[in-house]
């Protein structure tokens, strides 16, 4: 058990922006709420996974809808705690605590928000180890934990609960009453008791994001080295360095769709590469070939400096290093390829892991 103060929450949203792969919210949007709200009621309790009850219940509490909307449609402030109160009423049992449901530069911080308005603890797992854009793309889906019943909110009040006989229904559902709501909401999900998060979080999230924000923002002479460290931590590859030349980004059904074309710098001079999205980065394809794809993590920082770049972040002109890094090996198996593989997002080609097709030796 620690406590999570500024300090922290700096290097947790640069972090968590990383292993967003794109998707997952602004990060300086995110961070800034989590900042207030400490500021306001003070740290956060910060719990392990083996530190909790088998039998107590948490929830988490996340953004739902297309993170270029949220750069302009910015959460009033109060429609995390809501939507995580209402629905533990709605339940009629006491909420012990909150956590992730993703990684991201906004969903990693709205459980600290509502953490400390709450006065509850926040555990260190999330449902996934990075973003993806559907409510059903959780490694509680694949261990049989319901994300109903669930809680849908905006700025202005309107809420509703929604219980439904799948989760891809839940998306469906909860999808149509975001796009309603303009674009972007807030939900709370997945009400899951210790022992379900036990065997179905992705432990040590928190803590992860926080010292990929450490190494990035700590002054280094070394370029390289700094790299390096962060493939150490994520097991990743160094995929490309480059310039953004092109971009396209279509926001639709409460999700932003995109393309960039990059141009080869460094030691990918003479060589481009095409990163396609839904929120987050789905497939890379370097000279044409596809180099990584989904369920792994197409990560993007800037070239210099390593701070991560979101998808509605990203511009012409940007010098950008992409990375590959290995998805949890949940999402590896028959029913994780299922929910989140290529074929799943419309792609003619079956998963292969980044390891097999890149032979890059990690630094």
């Amino acid at each position: 058990m620690r406590y999570l103060d500024a300090s922290n929450i700096e290097k947790i949203a640069t972090g968590a922006s990383l292993l967003g792969a794109g998707g997952g919210g602004a990060p300086y949007i995110g961070k800034m709420m989590a900042l207030s709200a400490v500021a306001k009621y003070g740290p956060v309790k910060l719990l392990s996974l083996d530190e909790i009850d088998d039998e107590d219940v948490y929830m988490p509490a996340a953004s739902m809808g297309a993170p270029m909307v949220l750069t302009e449609k910015f959460p009033k402030g109060d429609e995390f705690a809501r939507a995580f109160n209402r629905l533990g009423n709605y339940l009629g049992t006491k909420i012990a605590g909150t956590f992730p449901m993703e990684a991201g530069g906004v969903n990693s911080m709205v459980p600290i928000v509502v953490a400390a308005q709450s006065g509850l603890p926040l555990v260190d797992c999330d449902g996934m180890g990075r973003a993806f854009p559907e409510l059903q793309m959780t490694t509680f889906h694949l261990g049989g934990v319901a994300a109903t019943p669930m809680v849908v909110t905006d700025e202005k009040g309107n809420l509703s609960i929604i219980e439904t006989i799948t989760d891809k229904w839940s998306e469906l559902l909860a999808r149509d009453q975001v796009v309603e709501m303009g674009a972007s909401a807030s939900v709370c999900l997945y009400p899951s008791t210790g022992q379900q998060m036990k065997a179905n979080g992705v432990d040590g999230i928190i803590t992860k994001c926080e010292r990929l924000g450490e190494i990035v923002h700590q002054a280094h002479p070394d370029h390289d080295q700094q790299l390096a460290a962060i493939q150490a931590l994520t097991h990743g590859y160094h995929l490309f360095d480059g310039k953004i030349i092109d971009i396209s980004r279509d926001t639709r059904a409460g999700f932003d769709y995109g393309k960039m074309t990059i141009d080869g710098l460094n030691t990918f001079e003479q060589q481009s590469m095409v990163i396609e999205f839904q929120n987050e980065n789905l497939v890379a394809y370097r000279d044409g070939k596809m180099v990584t794809c989904v369920p792994d993590l197409i990560c993007l920082a800037d070239m210099d400096s390593l701070v991560p770049c979101t998808s509605e972040s990203i511009k012409y002109g940007k010098r950008i290093a992409v990375l590959g890094l290995p998805a949890d090996q949940r999402w590896r198996t028959p029913a994780g390829i299922d929910t989140v593989g290529p074929r799943y997002f419309g792609y003619d080609f079956d998963y292969q892991p980044l390891e097999k097709i890149n032979t890059e030796v990690q630094a």
